[in-house]
């Protein structure tokens, strides 16, 4: 752990809200923070695109792309992980997952089975020749592709990538992400122990871009396409399930009629979504965001902010999401992207962000932040 790059992080903040007459809950960051992820080092020029989970055996797994030519979303890219075994204080040598040469092997967004405890990584793969633009334009020599790893042995090993396209990609669409950040197992309901991945696409014909979801009720062997957003304008996005079993899609919002991240939600396991629309609450300068069931709780991190990628901010919803009542900044308003949630223990939970000083982009850090409740004076 550094405490030179981010004297900020070094600062407890404590966040009190009042849920109900009789208790109060508290938001602590922890004292001790970790740079999980450095650009310029381990032979990569950048890092980016978060993406955590917990292993069934209690490791945690930090994934990104490593960029080897810079920060731009184009050329060398590889999928690559850290594992932290004391709960995000340390962090072990990187290990790359995926290089596919001078292509672009990204969108890391990885899902746990708790019912097998092995892991599934989806991501999207092109042509490090080919942009975006292109893709969408439908003049690149490929286009997107999504492929499915596996591990079975909590990250140490993976299989080789194996093309998922045509399982979950319709042939009138162009651009297509998964993720980032990680998927959900549904625990209740009709569709208990269904895995879940939330994803983006972009018609050809239309140029409108979209929210989506892929599952699999087979442990990982077979991917299907759930349902789209009901409208478009939207694409990044998470999932979580509710305390009443619906589904909360949360998505990155391209309306800028208002500044705010849109939601929508599903009755039947994310096969179709409706009411889709703006939270007031949840303001956002155009950028992907982490959405989190912890226990009862439901928690959000984005960089807060209507204009720039700043001021990473947690907060936490006691009414599936009804109320943002509860807020906490993680690093006091400086430079802030993507990030991803993941809860480590019963009271502690964990926050996966791009930040710097100068730029959002130098740094992935890890920052643990600890719940708990306390009688209302």
């Amino acid at each position: 752990m550094s405490k030179s790059i981010f004297p900020w992080l070094l600062t407890i903040g404590v966040l009190t809200c009042s849920l109900a007459s009789s208790q109060e809950i508290h938001l602590d960051l922890e004292d001790s923070h970790s740079e999980v992820f450095v650009s310029g080092d381990e032979g990569y020029q950048c890092f980016r695109i978060p993406a955590i989970v917990k292993a069934t055996n209690g490791d945690l797994l930090a994934f990104a792309e490593g960029r080897k030519q810079g920060c731009s979303d184009t050329g060398d890219i590889d999928l690559v992980m850290k594992r932290s075994n004391d709960g995000g204080l340390t962090w072990g040598p990187l290990k790359v997952i995926w290089d596919d040469g001078e292509n672009t092997c990204g969108n890391p967004a990885p899902v746990v089975d708790e019912q097998t405890g092995f892991i599934n990584l989806l991501s999207t793969w092109n042509l490090g020749e080919d942009r975006e633009s292109e893709i969408i334009d439908e003049t690149s020599t490929d286009t997107r592709r999504i492929y499915l790893l596996q591990t079975k042995d909590y990250g140490k090993t993976w299989t080789a990538p194996s093309e998922i396209t045509n399982m979950v990609k319709k042939p009138e669409w162009t651009w297509y992400a998964t993720g980032p950040g990680s998927g959900i197992q549904l625990e209740r309901g009709t569709y208990a122990g269904r895995l879940i991945v939330a994803c983006d696409h972009i018609e050809a014909k239309t140029k409108m871009y979209f929210s989506h979801i892929i599952y699999s009720d087979d442990n990982g062997t077979n991917w299907h396409l759930g349902g789209s957003s009901p409208a478009d304008q939207v694409n990044e996005c998470e999932v979580a399930e509710l305390s009443d079993g619906r589904l909360m899609i949360n998505m990155r919002n391209y309306d800028r009629t208002q500044k705010t991240r849109q939601i929508a939600y599903s009755h039947n396991g994310g096969i179709s979504w409706e009411r889709q629309h703006h939270d007031s609450s949840l303001i956002e300068p155009i950028c992907q965001a982490s959405l989190h069931r912890h226990g009862k709780y439901l928690l959000f991190s984005n960089p807060a902010s209507t204009e720039a990628r700043v001021n990473m901010t947690l907060r936490l919803s006691p009414d599936n999401g009804n109320n943002w009542s509860s807020t906490v900044s993680l690093n006091k308003e400086r430079p802030a992207a993507y990030s991803d949630l993941v809860t480590i223990g019963d009271e502690l939970i964990g926050c996966l962000f791009e930040t710097g000083l100068e730029n959002p982009y130098q740094f992935i850090v890890f920052q643990r932040v600890r719940l708990s409740t306390s009688p209302a004076d």
